[in-house]
């Protein structure tokens, strides 16, 4: 008889830890337009980093995240691992803003160009992603 109270009591505490984990986000996608990924920002960012901060969020947030978190069904995070240094080197940042880049590591579509980016302005841009990267670990 005892045996049964503790087989119930089990199936109990289970059922209601399934019930809380299915109310909660775990395991959902993230709805449109939220942000993908939690991102830790530097302390501090050298002084042309600054400068590409401010163009980002002119020219690369509204798709990308404000902190390059990327965004649910729109654009991938810039602070992840895919974009380190050693895969996806800077030319490849400069080359994504002239030309757009067709998709082909995370399922948002195709790029399109950000026209009207100066050389000084995408090496902010470049140089803001990177230390937001190492500040989140990717080298």
């Amino acid at each position: 008889m005892r045996n049964t109270y503790v087989v119930a009591i089990a199936a109990i505490a289970t059922g209601g830890a399934w019930w809380l984990w299915s109310q909660s986000d775990a395991g959902r996608p993230p709805e449109e337009g939220q942000a993908l990924v939690a991102v830790t920002m530097p302390a501090t960012l050298s002084p042309e980093a600054q400068a590409g901060q401010q163009v980002f969020a002119a020219s690369c947030a509204s798709c990308h995240g404000n902190d390059a978190e990327g965004r649910a069904g729109i654009a991938p995070p810039l602070i992840h691992k895919i974009y380190e240094p050693s895969h996806h080197s800077d030319m490849a940042f400069v080359m994504a803003a002239r030309n757009g880049v067709r998709a082909h590591h995370w399922p948002f579509g195709n790029m399109a160009p950000v026209p009207g980016l100066t050389d000084p302005e995408l090496a902010g841009i470049i140089s803001f992603v990177r230390e937001v990267q190492v500040a989140n670990g990717i080298r």
